[in-house]
């Protein structure tokens, strides 16, 4: 990291850092994350983990990484699930949902007063699960013929764990939108639904924060159009090789958080 980029780094207030492929790969923390999370608490930062992942509660990720070794207060983290059940219950107060997803979206929901149903939901909704499978594909897709609306928790279409890619909820909705022929709308990165609310929970302007991220189709871009200093890390699903597909560029390109805190000098 050179010189430049560090004092960029010590000027900025505050930072937006995702969380799969950037702090960890499943429940593997990845090198120099404490670090830099103490130096974060150590400068007063404003800092706030901003993750497409709808599967777990702000509670849940608090308690998962205090498992990695980091006491971090759930106040730090938002999610795609919190964001979709904030733009459901805006759209259609008190509605109801079909939701093929984990507790974390569930939960959300239910704290949005949205209703489980899966006779005649407003909206089938859908996130990372395990429990995908071919009986609540079918159920989902003739939900929707019947009109209920299509809404995808995030745009991503693969995930790094510590096995390596997996499929993540693009790719758990692809295969309904091309039975039903509509389009999801997905609500988390880079949709400026999820950056609007992000930034305003980090309490500081756009100008004097930066966004962390392994994605260019979500992280990146939506530095980028939100006004951030972009940081690609290649700890999770991109390589040098898969920058050049995108038409647009992040502002610096690092191994990973292990980078930075070797170039703050606190390692």
């Amino acid at each position: 990291m050179n010189e430049e980029l560090k004092e960029i780094l010590k000027a900025k207030k505050g930072f937006l850092c995702d969380m799969d492929g950037v702090i960890y790969h499943g429940n593997r923390l990845l090198p120099g994350v404490s670090e830099f999370v103490n130096w974060l608490y150590a400068e007063d930062k404003n800092f706030l983990f901003l993750t497409n992942s709808s599967e777990r509660s702000p509670i849940e990720l608090k308690e998962k990484l205090n498992r990695l070794g980091l006491e971090i207060d759930e106040s730090h983290f938002y999610t795609s699930a919190l964001a979709t059940a904030k733009f459901i219950k805006d759209q259609a107060p008190g509605c109801s949902a079909y939701v093929i997803g984990e507790p974390g979206l569930i939960n959300a929901l239910y704290d949005a007063e949205i209703s489980m149903n899966d006779v005649n939901p407003d909206y089938v909704i859908i996130g990372e699960t395990r429990n995908y499978n071919y009986n609540n594909i079918l159920r989902a897709v003739r939900l929707i013929q019947k009109g209920a609306k299509l809404i995808g928790t995030n745009p991503d279409l693969t995930s790094p764990t510590e096995k390596g890619i997996i499929p993540a909820c693009r790719a758990f909705v692809a295969p309904i939108e091309l039975v039903t022929g509509k389009a999801a709308y997905y609500v988390g990165k880079p949709n400026p639904l999820m950056m609007r609310t992000g930034i305003k929970r980090l309490g500081v302007h756009s100008e004097d924060a930066a966004i962390i991220g392994d994605r260019m189709d979500t992280d990146i871009i939506a530095g980028i159009e939100s006004g951030l200093t972009t940081l690609l890390v290649l700890s999770g699903v991109s390589t040098l090789e898969t920058v050049d597909d995108f038409p647009y560029r992040p502002d610096h390109i690092l191994t990973g958080i292990d980078e930075i805190v070797a170039g703050l000098g606190l390692k």
